[in-house]
């Protein structure tokens, strides 16, 4: 029975792959013949994940949107403030109508012009929200317009079921929530426990996505997710140096602790065993990364002044940072995402650098300082790599 005719599907070079090996394997065991095959290849064609096309356009969408944001910065004076408001909104408009246009006419609906335009749109949401801003004398450095453009972003993500408004509005909300935090808590705990909650919240709705309503949706937050938790632990792990942050934290800190809890809570009755691990990881990276906020050794000046507990609270803090981004890299591995595994190995290489100039450069001289990295790097690495290979091992088998 020869497979049904009809348009080919597209499919990342590493699944074609995959693909082909195991029809070869099939063959071999003489369960399928090499006609079906055949057949079976012939209904899928080779994609890239990222293409030039794909780079340009999106890039495109990024520089209009950016565009129409700075000519709302530039402040038209030639222009009356409604008539700026009410160009800006129209164009807004017609960016979202553009969008569903082309999801409707186009044979393949998310194309990457249908994401262009509709990143074009919700840049231009944030643009209009600015506008108005301006309209009403509201000044222009106020968080709270972060987060209406977050807020809308999302919503337009959501009612478009499209990837390209929902990384726009995980970035503004982002963006929005660490603002908010600084202005009322000028501290490193309230910007620490901002980027570790924000990791919590963001892992529950990923875990929410994943294998249910809007799928695609949960690679992103769970990226997302991954490099909030290493940032709020990459700021966590410095040395206390100078007067330590003693400050009663803010109401929103407290809600925003909340917020995340609960919905991690509720999301971990509902998932599977591999979510719920997945969530207990990022809750306990969080509260690690509280505890070390609370672990205050003798105030020093310099890190050559540091006591035995400052140096044993570094250690700690290095390793609570190294098993955390080993699991994001294994987590990268179990979900099938690739960015994940690149943005462990990213963040493990940056934040032992620059552990060791901050932490040890005072203790080691410049030639043992080097040698002494050079040998951790090659040994995480070959960890790291060591893990990985058995892990991919158990997983496919």
């Amino acid at each position: 029975m020869e497979p049904e005719s009809g348009p080919s599907v597209s499919a990342p070079a590493d699944r074609l792959q995959w693909l082909e090996h195991e029809l070869d394997r099939w063959v071999a065991q003489g369960r399928i013949d090499a006609a079906t095959a055949a057949g079976i290849r012939g209904q899928y064609t080779a994609s890239r994940r990222f293409s030039l096309s794909r780079l340009l356009l999106a890039l495109g969408g990024a520089f209009v949107g950016v565009g129409l944001i700075w000519l709302v910065a530039a402040n038209l004076e030639e222009l009356s403030p409604v008539t700026r408001f009410v160009g800006i909104t129209v164009f807004w408009l017609l960016a979202v109508a553009a969008g569903e246009l082309l999801d409707e006419r186009r044979d393949a609906p998310r194309d990457a012009l249908v994401g262009a335009v509709r990143l074009i749109a919700a840049l231009a949401f944030g643009a209009v929200v600015f506008q108005a801003a301006q309209s009403l004398q509201v000044p222009a450095y106020d968080s709270g317009l972060l987060g209406v453009w977050a807020a809308g972003a999302l919503l337009y993500a959501y009612a478009s079921a499209a990837v390209a408004p929902l990384l726009v509005g995980i970035v503004t909300g982002v963006g929005w929530f660490v603002w908010a935090v600084v202005e009322q808590q000028e501290s490193v705990r309230g910007v620490v426990l901002a980027f570790v909650l924000g990791a919590v919240l963001a892992t529950a709705v990923a875990v929410a996505h994943t294998g249910r309503w809007q799928s695609r949706f949960a690679a992103p937050w769970r990226l997302a997710a991954a490099l909030l938790v290493l940032v709020g632990l990459f700021v966590a792990a410095f040395p206390r140096l100078g007067d330590v942050d003693d400050d009663p934290l803010d109401a929103l800190v407290w809600i925003g602790g909340v917020v995340a809890l609960v919905a991690a809570g509720a999301v971990g009755v509902r998932t599977d065993t591999r979510g719920r691990q997945e969530l207990g990881a990022v809750v306990l990276a969080a509260g690690l990364a509280a505890l070390l906020l609370l672990w205050t050794p003798p105030e020093v000046d310099s890190v050559a002044e540091l006591s035995g507990e400052g140096l044993l609270r570094a250690v700690v803090a290095i390793l609570i940072y190294l098993l955390t981004a080993a699991w994001i890299a294994a987590l990268g591995v179990l979900r099938d995402g690739r960015g994940l595994t690149q943005l462990a190995t990213a963040g493990l290489v940056l934040f032992t650098v620059v552990q060791s100039f901050a932490v040890f450069e005072p203790i080691l001289s410049g030639a043992a300082l080097f040698l002494v990295l050079g040998a951790v790097l090659i040994g995480t690495g070959y960890l790291v790599e060591r893990g990985r290979r058995r892990l991919v091992t158990e997983v496919t088998s």
